[in-house]
């Protein structure tokens, strides 16, 4: 994870060296503090030159490092989500084969990020209904393929067989605050529990 924050940094800064550290939050959806940290490491690490030119107004330019190192995180990163993508692609078809030879029929997605998307193919490959979709951030994103992302607080709300996490990381959070909200234990399913997740790199 901050493999992939730096290497969004250094894209935006990339594209435009007068962007506040305000705007950096705002667009990356990171907090102001974390970006401050994340530029310090950055101008240690000699990815980023700043300039106080005009006074008081900072920019942030990537030096020469700071290019090829954009690089090599644009190719890891694309080389660790094809691998993700295989993984999590087989391991949600075995799970929603399951859930065909069972009751299930109404599914929730928990979470939003790319795992989710992955979710979405595989379920729409089979009969299972797409119930809806939960995320516990308020982010800019409110739509997920056409259809709404809801709080996880209104899962309440929802009529659904089960639950699905979807999400790359922070399963533990969401089965927290989805039992706090009235959703059984064994109503909620992780795949990650399964350690798919380890299987990536190997």
């Amino acid at each position: 994870m901050d493999e992939y924050r730096s290497l969004l940094l250094l894209d935006e800064i990339s594209k435009n060296n007068e962007l506040t550290q305000r705007d950096l939050s705002r667009r990356l959806g990171i907090a102001l503090g974390l970006i401050n940290s994340y530029i310090k490491n950055l101008v240690a690490k000699g990815l980023v030159t700043v300039s106080a030119i005009p006074k008081k107004r900072y920019r942030y330019y990537l030096t020469p490092h700071g290019f090829a190192e954009k690089s090599r995180l644009t190719y890891h990163h694309l080389q660790n989500f094809t691998n993700l993508y295989k993984v999590a692609r087989r391991d949600f078809q075995t799970l929603f084969k399951d859930f065909q030879r069972s009751k299930v029929k109404k599914v929730v997605f928990c979470g939003v990020d790319e795992v989710t998307e992955i979710a979405y193919l595989s379920l729409a490959e089979t009969d299972l209904e797409l119930a809806g979709i939960i995320d516990a951030g308020t982010g800019a994103r409110k739509k997920f393929f056409g259809r709404d992302i809801r709080r996880v607080e209104e899962i309440r709300d929802m009529d659904y067989d089960i639950v699905v996490i979807t999400s790359f990381e922070g399963g533990t959070d969401y089965r927290t605050r989805l039992v706090n909200n009235g959703v059984r234990k064994e109503s909620i399913c992780d795949i990650s529990g399964g350690g798919w997740l380890k299987r990536i790199e190997s």
